[in-house]
């Protein structure tokens, strides 16, 4: 018993009411996390920023009374800690130089990344410390993009769209694709297990375009890297649970939960969760999947949705959260009526 919820989830304990946090909780839709932005400046400066990061990691904690806090950073430091521009406009989302030849590729450093993202591990270590003083039970989840998605950025330069790049450069250049993920993956590996050395007691990889992929594809782009990727934190730190999340990986879920050997998947919002039960190996935990904008609605719609995907979930190991990202429309009062649905599950 670590007297953590969700780490007794992740050792495979089904406890109920189950434990929650939300995918982008500690963002937008909150008028105190909009505030510490304006203090900090750009969004880049914000992720970058020690003091004012914790802040925002704690808020939805402090709010809400959240199981987990999930460091507050971006899918995309990686390969800016690799030396790739990146920077945020308003209302369009990151831009990259996209990387197009061997000379793009061979100017990024893996080597140096984890020492770049330095200032990260001082936000893991400061959020770390207020929730073991404040908030015992709160377990603190470190994340990086899973190496598809964050290659899809790289070769793009943006985010959206269908990533044509990346899908094309698989059949017309695979050996290419593989020195840049390995790249990747060296670099995330290290940004990762700094995240657990500075306090983190989860880890979470985001593979938010892992659905653009065909099975044979999937398999060895999404789930054949995330497996090395487990294995090789598992050999460093084998108590450190990781949750897995292949956004709209459908029926490739299942095949994902048993050959990449983590704890627990992510339910997308398309993902049926009475299928993912009966489906997913029994010792992996499930996360997921309520409709951000049925949380946006509010009132019948979310409890209904809400009440169906407990339902489902009854007995198994699993942790309840969003099947994707906090919306910044979202009302504070419907998510305190979310909390107060789980509490009386």
């Amino acid at each position: 018993m670590t007297g953590k919820p969700i780490l007794q989830v992740l050792s495979g304990e089904s406890v109920w009411p189950p434990p929650v946090w939300l995918m982008r909780q500690a963002g937008r839709h909150l008028p105190e996390y909009r505030a510490t932005r304006a203090v900090a400046g750009s969004f880049m400066d914000l992720c970058l920023n020690p003091e004012l990061a914790a802040q925002v990691t704690l808020q939805p904690v402090r709010r809400y009374g959240m199981d987990a806090a999930i460091l507050f950073s971006d899918i995309l430091i990686v390969p800016w800690a690799m030396g790739q521009g990146l920077t945020f406009a308003e209302g369009e989302g990151p831009r990259l130089p996209p990387i197009r030849d061997r000379a793009d590729l061979d100017r990024l450093d893996a080597k140096g990344a984890a020492a770049r993202a330095a200032p990260i591990m001082k936000t893991v270590r400061r959020v770390r410390l207020a929730l073991d003083a404040d908030h015992p039970r709160t377990t603190l989840i470190g994340f990086s993009g899973a190496l598809w998605t964050v290659a899809c950025y790289m070769l793009e330069g943006k985010g959206g769209g269908e990533f044509k790049q990346a899908r094309r450069l698989i059949h017309a250049d695979p050996e290419f694709f593989a020195a840049l993920m390995a790249k990747l993956e060296e670099a995330t590996l290290a940004y990762l297990l700094a995240q657990a050395e500075a306090g983190a007691e989860v880890l979470m990889i985001f593979d938010s375009w892992a659905g653009q992929l065909p099975p044979e594809a999937f398999r060895k782009w999404v789930i054949e890297p995330t497996a090395r990727l487990r294995a090789a934190i598992k050999a460093a730190r084998p108590d450190l649970p990781v949750i897995g999340f292949p956004r709209l990986a459908g029926p490739m879920l299942a095949e994902y939960a048993a050959a990449t050997g983590v704890q627990a998947v992510g339910m997308d919002t398309a993902m049926d969760p009475a299928w993912a039960a009966a489906n997913v190996p029994a010792r992996t935990a499930l996360q997921g999947n309520l409709d951000p904008e049925a949380l946006i609605a509010g009132g019948t719609a979310l409890r209904t949705q809400a009440e169906g995907i407990l339902a489902a979930m009854k007995g198994r190991p699993f942790i309840f959260n969003l099947g994707h990202g906090v919306e910044q429309p979202t009302p504070i009062e419907h998510v305190m009526q979310l909390m107060e649905i789980l509490r009386a599950a």
